[in-house]
């Protein structure tokens, strides 16, 4: 382990805090500063499309209560001086380091009126306007956070339209076979689908469709993807493309003392022929976090790649829905267990007959036997 002693972290969500975590459980004794734009202990956010539209604040993540005075809460990085290894912050502190982890996350894309789902605030705000007794939403979007919202509003009772610019929700992510299964389990769950169409403009209750059509809406809400957030990164001489581009370990690509990890984190994979990825799922910031602290003490010449396979898990309509690996990459795909009929089934992905990823309904017995499967390169 080399010698570091200072270490600033950026970013107080999941990602951040398994860093700091880390940090301390790896043994570093030196100066460590948390620094998090929001008010808020760091807070876990899956729950925030779920439980915390039906009433339910506990968004507690295992491990916040550890910060202690590590912590700048309610602070910005707006610049970062990499030759002089210096973070800037929005009140205008200077924190020098000598050893980094960025850690700034994403932020959802956004279109004029309509609501949007990352914060606490955000959840809290769009809670109070199903409370208000709108009675049909519109969801932009059928990815994993509109899909949630969907669930979570028909579960309220409210009529749902859903419009996803794909032929079906989630389509990119599941592949044709599991993303038909969903559009079905949609509307057998009262959801109207509006699909392979984008949204144009939102003006009051209106929202305009690329086709020319217009739908009415008590109240709307977006899940269109997130922006990673660099733009403080600007003129610091990382490199950055859709995220910070890292070495395989999670180095910044040419840096010695700076780390990414979570959404802002793009790496090259070991298994997918060192195709770049950026991940935004719960489970890569929960490990890569980890893994991006313990590289950072270590030392670039002691650090070891960060391979592991992706996954993701989410419910919709009561339906579990997991993920492995990375299914957009497949040529092949094959269900190999279950039926799509009797709303249990997993789906293997390969490309050039070795498995890539894995789609699972209702099946997690078959998404943890896939998962390892793609881990050890194993043919379809």
């Amino acid at each position: 382990m080399r010698t570091l002693d200072k270490i600033v972290v950026v970013g107080a969500s999941l990602a951040g805090l398994r860093a700091v975590q880390t940090l301390r459980r790896e043994g570093f004794d030196g100066e460590l500063t948390l620094v998090g734009a929001e008010a808020h202990l760091p807070y876990n956010r899956p729950p925030l499309s779920k439980s915390v539209l039906r009433g339910d604040e506990d968004v507690t993540l295992p491990g916040a209560e550890e910060l202690g005075d590590d912590w700048l809460r309610g602070r910005q990085a707006v610049r970062l001086d990499a030759g002089n290894r210096t973070v800037v912050l929005d009140d205008g502190a200077e924190l020098g380091y000598d050893g980094l982890v960025v850690a700034s996350g994403a932020r959802p894309r956004r279109l004029d009126g309509v609501h949007t789902l990352r914060t606490l605030e955000d959840a809290l705000a769009l809670r109070a306007e199903l409370d208000s007794g709108h009675e049909h939403v519109l969801v932009i979007g059928g990815g994993f956070i509109g899909g949630e919202v969907a669930t979570t509003a028909r579960q309220l009772g409210r009529k749902v339209t859903l419009v996803d610019s794909g032929p079906h929700p989630m389509h990119a992510g599941l592949g044709a076979q599991a993303a038909r299964w969903l559009a079905g389990h949609h509307e057998r769950n009262g959801v109207e689908l509006v699909t392979g169409v984008r949204v144009t403009e939102v003006t009051g209750g209106q929202v305009r469709l690329g086709d020319g059509r217009v739908l009415s809406a008590d109240l709307v809400v977006g899940g269109m993807g997130v922006t990673p957030n660099t733009e403080w990164l600007d003129g610091s001489g990382l490199a950055v493309d859709d995220g910070v581009l890292c070495e395989p370990t999670l180095y910044a690509t040419g840096s010695v003392n700076v780390v990414a990890a979570g959404d802002v984190a793009r790496w090259p994979h070991r298994l997918y022929g060192d195709a770049l990825i950026r991940v935004e799922h719960w489970s890569n910031a929960n490990e890569q976090g980890a893994v991006a602290a313990r590289n950072l003490l270590a030392g670039p010449d002691d650090a070891q790649p960060f391979a592991d396979v992706p996954n993701f898990a989410t419910h919709v309509h009561g339906a579990r829905i997991q993920t492995a690996g990375l299914p957009h990459l497949a040529d092949e795909a094959r269900v190999v267990a279950g039926d799509p009929e009797e709303d249990r089934f997993a789906v293997a992905f390969a490309r050039d007959g070795v498995l890539v990823g894995a789609v699972a309904v209702n099946a997690p017995k078959d998404l943890i036997r896939l998962k390892r499967s793609i881990a050890a390169g194993e043919a379809i």
